[in-house]
């Protein structure tokens, strides 16, 4: 299966990688059309399970993969592409 995380919700905290203060994704899965929201560590499971994710920017799809600070925080971020910006933290922040 497939999704596509279509948005972002950060806290305001400080923390020591900037992808861990997203605390929730939405996405749309490709097969089903299904949306929802989940957490950062429920996704990082969902991806650690097998399962594909990605964000399309640009008209590119970059996958999505999961990662752990030197403190053992668990989590998401895409793989390097062409561009600089970051491309799920550059995504809008969901409703």
């Amino acid at each position: 299966m497939a999704i596509k995380i279509t948005c972002i919700n950060k806290d305001n905290g400080n923390h020591e990688n900037p992808n861990v203060a997203i605390t929730h994704l939405g996405w749309v899965n490709d097969v089903t059309g299904n949306t929802g929201i989940t957490t950062r560590l429920d996704l990082y499971d969902f991806i650690k399970k097998g399962n594909y994710v990605y964000v399309e920017r640009f008209g590119n799809k970059v996958k999505v993969t999961t990662a752990e600070t030197s403190n053992g925080t668990k989590y998401v971020k895409t793989e390097a592409d062409s561009t600089t910006e970051n491309n799920l933290l550059s995504l809008k922040e969901c409703n």
